[in-house]
């Protein structure tokens, strides 16, 4: 290596780090990232939007087997229900994966839950989000776009 970088000097180091830049961006696509896509959830995304200090944070991974996995963890908010639409930012949509809570206000995707071919164009196109439910807010509480 040494030799190497005495006879071709930095234009060889460079094209080396080039070349494992490229190569480790192609195990995974943005979508796949071990992170995930992170999410912040508010009142103000919701449509209509909702006065609330509720909030939560998470982050899910889509992955390009259409399975999903992942988690959001609420605060000041007592959810009654929590789940993946479809639907533009925009919009409300249809109910495609229903969230399981568990402890310490966290709501997660079930074990083996997918997405169809059409919802996974969805996800691609930015169209699917999560929102939270409450009895005070019962078309949704707080929400956010999963943006891939």
């Amino acid at each position: 290596m040494n030799r190497l970088l005495e006879k071709f000097g930095p234009s060889f180091a460079a094209a080396f780090a080039v070349v494992l830049m490229i190569s480790s961006g192609c195990s995974t696509t943005a979508a796949e990232k071990s992170e995930g896509v992170k999410v912040k959830l508010t009142g103000d995304q919701e449509v209509p939007p909702v006065k609330t200090a509720a909030s939560g944070n998470g982050s899910f991974v889509i992955s390009s087997d259409k399975s999903v996995s992942g988690s959001i963890t609420t605060s000041g908010v007592e959810g009654t229900a929590a789940h993946i639409h479809e639907g533009a930012a925009d919009k409300n949509g249809p109910v495609i994966i229903p969230l399981t809570k568990g402890e310490n206000n966290t709501w997660s995707a079930p074990a083996g839950a997918k997405l169809t071919d059409a919802q996974y164009a969805s996800y691609l196109a930015g169209n699917l989000y999560v929102n939270v439910h409450s009895a005070a807010n019962k078309g949704g509480e707080i929400r956010a776009q999963l943006k891939p």
